[in-house]
């Protein structure tokens, strides 16, 4: 490959037109009324953008904008003397202070952002949910569960109606919504480990609190159990001195508030005093006249409540 061949496709960088360099003060004129008078600063350098086109660059004193720069482009038309005004905009520098990368609100929300009559909604394909109540009534011929209830409708005469608000007995549905299972979506294996995993990491065997806990919530007589696959694995607290009071805890969790850590024993029932000191002795202020200790006539007179 020849030089000249390598210098033909290289692109050419325009030299900076003279007129448009120089147009710095129109510029300056444009950034401020962009803008308002003293935001404007220095003026930092001008860029060739093309064929008699220059961006000149500004100084931003905005609050809030550091780093960032007004940028004038002003243009002169092939043989013109006049430069004119292209565009005016704030552009951020290389150290400018910068907004974080914009964030879809799904991947924003994090637990406890919702409040009162905040609607979340769910995605039809979230990984989270899964199939659950179908709505098919009518159920496969060799169900037992189907024979079973057809007999009881006939025992029992029930009034099976064609409305859909009330399903008929021995149907599928009434078998899911007597067990109360008749829901659209139902949780996937997947939702099932991401809540557990969320669950252990907060109260779990792995917290400071159940590394110096004296035993495990398994054992505790505080712990409540739940139902479903769930229930093998968790529970809920209900010790009200726990950190975990009213929380779904792991069943290796565990803290100080534990049912058998330290059972407080009985106090002790003290002996019966030999002396008995809770007793009063009562004692006369005057001494009684037939005891013979006084003699009578220096008993002091009695106290007619008059002088």
């Amino acid at each position: 490959m020849s030089a000249a061949t390598t210098r033909s496709r290289t692109p050419r960088t325009p030299a900076p037109d003279r007129l448009c360099v120089e147009a710095v003060e129109l510029a300056r004129a444009a950034a401020e009324e962009a803008a308002h008078p003293g935001v404007v600063g220095e003026h930092v350098s001008a860029v060739s953008e093309g064929d008699r086109v220059v961006t000149h660059f500004f100084e931003c004193k905005e609050p809030g904008y550091r780093g960032w720069r007004w940028a004038v482009t002003v243009a002169r038309a092939s043989r013109a003397k006049n430069v004119t005004l292209d565009e005016t905009v704030l552009l951020p520098g290389d150290d400018a202070l910068l907004a974080p990368e914009w964030v879809p609100w799904s991947e924003r929300l994090r637990p406890g952002d919702m409040g009162p009559g905040d609607l979340l909604p769910t995605d039809a394909d979230d990984l989270r949910l899964e199939q659950g109540w179908t709505g098919e009534d009518a159920p496969p011929p060799n169900s037992v569960v189907s024979a079973e209830m057809a007999q009881l409708v006939e025992a029992e005469d029930a009034d099976v109606t064609d409305r859909v608000v009330v399903p008929a007995r021995g149907s599928i549905t009434s078998v899911a919504e007597e067990l109360g299972m008749r829901r659209a979506r139902v949780l996937s294996r997947y939702g099932l480990h991401t809540a557990a995993d969320r669950w252990d990491e907060s109260f779990g065997a792995k917290t400071p609190m159940a590394q110096a806990a004296p035993a495990s919530c398994v054992s505790c007589g505080f712990l409540v159990a739940i139902g479903g696959s769930l229930g093998q694995a968790f529970g809920v607290c209900a010790n009200e001195f726990s950190p975990a009071d009213g929380r779904l805890v792991s069943l290796s969790y565990g803290c100080g508030g534990h049912s058998e850590a330290a059972v407080m024993p009985k106090p002790p029932r003290p002996a019966p005093p030999v002396l008995d000191s809770m007793a009063t002795d009562e004692f006369p202020l005057r001494p009684a006249a037939d005891t013979g200790s006084v003699p009578v006539a220096d008993l002091p007179a009695a106290d007619l409540g008059h002088s």
